[in-house]
């Protein structure tokens, strides 16, 4: 036998061992003089080796035998090991598994499963974070933060006349805000608002517990802080449900609160918040609530002003008295709790009864509407609506409120005359089935049934809805503030309507209550329209404006939105040019029948007086003589002054646009007049003196009229820079072709001779668009018009001195009266809003001339009986025209009651042909005239006729009638 050393693992090592590091190996020496090998927690023992035991020569026999056991374990052959001991394999055989490899593995599992999900959530969470991070608006905008708050309208007198607003707001500062107030919302919203960095982690984790335990199909609590709500109003503007509005909601609280103070997030709630009503903040809300301002509430109120954020509806005090008075004492109570009031004044204030005030509304004052409307509009051109509405804009206007109630009763009054002379009564405006002659008794049964009945729109505040009890005696009920009424109708009432219509019982009317006699008169509402403005000759500033019947039934402002044609109202510019050009009034023109093709112009009263001064063709309205004249001094003249002084914008190059056949507005008159009464300085109608921001700096005020420290030579004002309410949009772009243009004798005037540097002077920079002299002598020939001419009507007893001209469009549609004293100016127009025929006869001067002369009575009452300035250079004479003495303005080159020879052919002259009338140009009706105007080669070449020389040759076949003039009548 082959001896081997006993040092040779490879006998003693099993290679199923491997990779086991539990099993090391070392040499040791066992009780009885074996050598055992050490391998881990096997022991190898060798016995029975033959050889020399010292380590000589050792072998191994038959009868050597490897054991094995673990540390204290037995010594069985089979390797079991002790008491809780493994049993190592046999040698050669499979390795027995370590101890807890199983739970060790699991363990491992979870703790590779736990790092990865937090790593997964981790990176979810950031990417989550990043994408509400990215779009979330910046708070710097807070720093700055100017609430939207109303803007208010005053009239002349300072007097708050309407409110602009999307959102009734009242802005109050932090310090005006009084404790108690203050105490209450955070009581109520959120008690730890001093202390938390923006939300309250205490009040989210009971929030959501209180979720949990209150099932689905709920509304869940909020818990949000104040300065959560303040990010979610003023920078998310979203209420929507959901975790991502609730997340970005408290991001952006935590940086509202490194940005702003927080005094300053809560006066952006307190000012933010909407209460119910319509208001928006506390402000608004003390007034909607209590008809008082913030300072002046006590503890219950402001308790009550509290308990509204949670829910404006659910606490409505007119709807649930109750639960508003449970939530107000239960804020009561916490500030009684928190220390904020004492026992004995919560205990006083939750006694109080919740005793609610209503609020109305200011403005827009009785009759503004169509003043404030107008404004609203000009406000929305210059600066948007969003400035407009929510920017706090303090608009002084020129409104004058007692003007304006004199005028609009004027204005109806001259309405509902025309209407019941020319309309007859037009019948019921409804009927009640459950009024009959049996039922019309019983109080309770035709009371119930006329309180359910709608009032018919434009029905006047003074009128009363009735309701017919007894046909045969006109026997009427109605309701005067919920207490039924009787009263019988006036006799000529009731004769006048049974001419057109039946009554029957349970039929509805309109009825005014009569002072005296106990008896009522019928009301109907006109289907004729008006329009009236008055202003301020000097300075345009609009004083008062109707612009219909109703405000309520139409918002259509007949005043300066209705195009219409101004018929003879417009002569006075067609003359005005006449006297820039040198001539003068006593200049004679032939009033005599002439035609121009298919046109035959007459006048009105269908007679031809012949040689006729200027004087007296305007003052009698003669068509003829103003056609003539036009025609000498060159339409293109005519429609530059009529274009300059801002009567129209784009004039036809024709002549029946002489006798009024263009389109204006009541404004754009009022304005064109103001400008004559001025002495030919154009004057723009104006309604706004100034717009000041919510800081209290002026924004605008109108531009031509200055005060300076002294007075220096000013160059003419750019006309485009003019506040404009006749154009709103010509001047106000770049676009300068759209401007009005200049006169060229446009110059700055300085009002007064004062040249210290301390003394204000008043300077004029409005362009002229004609002399003084020339506009003077203008105003002298309109006051023969009132005096004794066709506005007669128009001056009945007025002192002051005044003039004016009547306005009748073709067919009777229009019918107009201008007329101005020293300071003021009205124009009135009366017609339908689809033009049709006011009836035979019915003139400016008729229809339109008294309610002129009654707006102008009021108007001009207790102010100084101003006569018109002369102008240097003029002269006035009292001479003969041939049709009455009379008094004109002559200029110091012209010889009174003179009249020069026109001859045929020179300048500006020449024989009337039918080219001169643009007739290949004109419409084929009224409504058409504005939708075109002639070409510049349609202009007349004209031609005038004087008294020293022969008529102008009359075409072959004259006609016995004709056409009274297109647009021009009286």
């Amino acid at each position: 036998m082959i001896s081997r050393p006993l040092f040779s693992q490879s006998i003693f090592r099993n290679q199923a061992l491997a990779g086991f590091p539990q099993y090391s190996t070392g040499w040791g020496r066992v009780p009885g003089g074996s050598i055992a090998w050490s391998w881990g927690a096997l022991v190898v023992q060798a016995t029975g080796l033959s050889g020399d035991r010292n380590g000589g020569d050792l072998r191994v026999s038959s009868d050597d035998r490897l054991e094995g056991g673990h540390g204290g374990g037995g010594s069985d052959g089979d390797g079991s090991g002790g008491d809780g001991g493994s049993k190592p394999p046999f040698w050669g055989g499979p390795p027995r598994r370590p101890r807890f490899r199983m739970w060790r593995k699991l363990l491992g599992t979870t703790v590779a499963v736990l790092l990865l999900g937090t790593a997964t959530a981790g990176v979810v969470v950031w990417y989550k974070y990043a994408g509400l991070v990215s779009d979330l608006p910046t708070v710097e905008g807070l720093r700055s933060y100017q609430p939207p708050v109303m803007s208010r309208l005053y009239s002349g007198d300072d007097r708050l006349i309407a409110e602009l607003a999307a959102e009734r707001r009242v802005f109050v500062p932090y310090s005006a805000i009084p404790d108690r107030v203050k105490n209450a919302f955070l009581a109520a919203e959120d008690q730890k608002f001093w202390s938390h960095k923006g939300i309250d982690p205490v009040a989210i984790l009971r929030a959501g517990l209180t979720d949990l335990s209150r099932g689905k199909g709920r509304r869940p609590l909020g818990a949000s802080t104040i300065t959560q709500q303040v990010a979610r109003i003023m920078l998310l503007g979203s209420n929507a449900l959901s975790m991502e509005r609730k997340a970005k909601e408290a991001l952006l609280a935590l940086r509202v609160e490194q940005v702003l103070p927080k005094e300053k997030i809560l006066e952006i709630y307190l000012n933010e918040i909407y209460l119910g009503d319509g208001a928006y903040g506390i402000g608004a809300a003390s007034q909607a609530y209590f008809n008082k301002p913030l300072d002046q509430l006590d503890d219950s109120e402001a308790a009550f002003l509290a308990a509204l954020p949670k829910s404006p509806t659910n606490y409505n005090p007119y709807r649930f008295p109750d639960a508003a008075r449970n939530r107000r004492n239960w804020i009561l109570d916490r500030m009684q709790e928190l220390g904020w009031l004492d026992a004995q004044s919560a205990e006083a204030a939750r006694q109080e009864a919740l005793a609610t005030k209503s609020f109305r509304r200011p403005g827009p004052a009785p009759g503004s509407e169509w003043f404030s409307e107008e404004v609203r509009r000009e406000l929305i051109e210059k600066y948007g609506v969003q400035q407009t509405m929510q920017g706090g804009l303090d608009v002084h206007t020129s409104f004058d409120p007692a003007l304006q109630t004199s005028v609009t009763a004027a204005l109806r009054d001259g309405l509902m005359t025309y209407d019941r002379s020319h309309g007859g009564w037009r019948g019921a405006v409804g009927h009640l089935d459950a009024v009959t002659r049996s039922t019309a008794l019983d109080e309770a049964t035709w009371s119930a049934a006329l309180a359910a009945a709608p009032h018919p729109s434009g029905m006047l505040d003074r009128w009363r809805l009735a309701v017919v009890l007894d046909p045969g005696n006109g026997s009427v009920g109605w309701l005067e503030s919920g207490t039924p009424h009787r009263a019988a109708l006036l006799a000529k009432d009731l004769g006048w309507m049974r001419v057109y219509r039946a009554l029957r019982p349970g039929d509805l009317l309109m009825v005014e209550p009569q002072a005296e006699g106990g008896r009522v008169a019928i009301r109907q509402i006109p289907r004729v329209e008006g329009a009236v403005v008055t202003m301020d000759v000097h300075t345009g500033r609009v004083l008062a404006m109707s612009g219909g019947w109703s405000f309520e039934s139409s918002q259509f402002n007949r005043a300066s939105q209705a195009m219409r044609q101004p018929g003879s109202s417009f002569k006075p510019f067609v003359y005005l040019t006449a006297m820039e050009q040198g001539i003068s009034p006593s200049q004679k023109f032939d009033d005599s029948a002439v035609s121009y093709g298919s046109w035959h112009p007459n006048n009105y009263e269908k007679d031809f007086w012949g040689a006729t001064t200027l004087h007296d063709a305007l003052r009698e309205s003669r068509n003829l003589v103003t056609i003539r004249l036009a025609a000498h001094i060159g339409i293109k003249s005519v429609a530059k002054i009529a274009e300059d002084i801002g009567l129209v914008q784009n004039m036809p190059h024709v002549l029946p646009a002489a006798l009024g056949a263009v389109e204006t507005t009541v404004l754009r008159e009022a304005g064109a007049y103001a400008s004559i009464a001025n002495g030919g300085r154009k004057v723009t109608p104006t309604l706004i003196d100034d717009v000041q921001d919510r800081n209290g700096h002026i924004l605008w005020r109108p531009e031509g009229l200055a005060l300076s420290s002294a007075a220096q030579p000013q160059g003419a004002a750019p006309v485009g820079n003019e506040p404009n309410a006749v154009f709103p949009v010509a001047g106000q772009g770049d676009d300068a072709s759209a401007r009005p243009a200049a006169s060229p004798t446009s110059t700055g005037a300085v009002a007064s001779d004062a040249v210290q540097s301390d003394v204000p002077v008043l300077t004029d920079t409005r362009p002229a668009v004609s002399s003084e002299a020339s506009a003077f002598q203008i105003t002298t020939m309109m006051q023969d018009v009132i005096k004794r001419g066709t506005g007669v009507q128009a001056g009945k007893e007025i002192d002051n001195p005044i003039a004016g001209k009547t306005g009748t469009s073709q067919d009777f549609n229009d019918a107009w009266f201008a007329g101005y004293s020293a300071d003021l100016v009205t124009v009135v127009w009366i017609g339908f809003d689809q033009p049709q025929s006011l009836g035979k006869n019915e003139t400016g001067g008729t229809i339109a001339g008294p309610i002129w002369n009654r707006i102008m009575k009021v108007a001009l009452e207790g102010r100084p009986k101003l006569d018109f300035p002369v102008p240097e250079g003029v002269t006035l004479v009292r001479y003969d025209t041939g049709r009455g003495v009379t008094v004109d303005a002559f200029k110091n080159d012209q010889v009174p009651g003179d009249s020069s020879s026109f001859a045929a052919g020179s300048p500006e002259t020449g024989e009337l042909t039918a080219a001169d009338t643009g007739a290949e140009n004109l419409p084929d009706s009224e409504s058409d005239m504005s939708s075109g105007g002639a070409s510049e080669s349609s202009a007349p070449s004209s031609s005038g006729s004087g008294t020293n020389s022969a008529a102008t040759p009359a075409p072959a076949q004259q006609p016995s009638g004709g056409d009274i003039g297109m647009g021009g009548l009286y």
